[in-house]
């Protein structure tokens, strides 16, 4: 899973490049109320507003690898802090459960507000700390081995609050790349019969490693 991540993550951000590098000319603005430049790897200037963005993480839920995908729709007020929604989905490895002589594996999502303060962003490289504010939900599924069909055992749902903090790039005027890490903290939830097979709020706490892809007029 962790090649399929990273093939995956390679070939996002050359469609990302390319995509921003044809979108966003030569062009060269100054912020209209301080005059500073805003500065890219690739550019100068440009004035803020919103963006939108998609993300890929890798986590470990209930001890197995686990894949995240995900998005956000911000608006920017001051270049220095975001405000807005988006979401996560999340589904974890097929593993063998011997009690119930089958695959099984979690899967789910969560979503709601986000708030991220924004620390130096004329700079090239600089720092945020998005924070995610929400619910969601979380499946139990079995596999059938015969006729290869999923099936819901049991379903919970819970509050999540997920701090992070990433290293964010202006690549140009329109897209920022983000290197970082959260960490999912969730309310009391509990599913599964079987000891072997309980799975809680505990297993899906954990930190989550990821790449963010941000278009937008920053």
């Amino acid at each position: 899973m962790k090649k399929t991540i990273i093939l995956t993550t390679l070939l996002l951000v050359s469609f990302s490049f390319a995509f921003s590098q044809e979108a966003d000319s030569t062009k060269k603005e100054k912020d209209q109320k301080t005059g500073k430049e805003f500065q890219t790897l690739f550019g100068h200037n440009h004035a803020g507003g919103f963006y939108g963005s998609f993300t890929i993480g890798y986590s470990e839920i209930d001890n197995d690898q686990a894949v995240l995908f995900g998005g956000r729709f911000m608006w920017i007020a001051s270049h220095n802090i975001g405000i807005g929604f988006g979401g996560t989905g999340f589904v974890n490895e097929y593993h063998y459960e011997p009690l119930l002589n089958t695959d099984v594996f979690l899967t789910g999502g969560y979503g709601g507000i986000y708030i991220e303060p924004i620390i130096a962003p004329n700079f090239p490289a600089h720092l945020s700390f998005p924070c995610l504010l929400g619910a969601g939900g979380i499946s139990y599924i079995t596999k059938d081995l015969d006729n290869n069909h999923n099936t819901i055992e049991e379903a919970e749902a819970f509050l999540i609050a997920e701090p992070g903090a990433e290293l964010e790039f202006n690549i140009t005027h329109n897209f920022r790349i983000s290197l970082g890490a959260t960490y999912r903290f969730t309310t009391q939830f509990e599913i599964g019969t079987n000891p072997s097979q309980i799975v809680d709020s505990e297993s899906l706490k954990g930190f989550t490693y990821m790449a963010t892809f941000k278009f937008g007029k920053f």
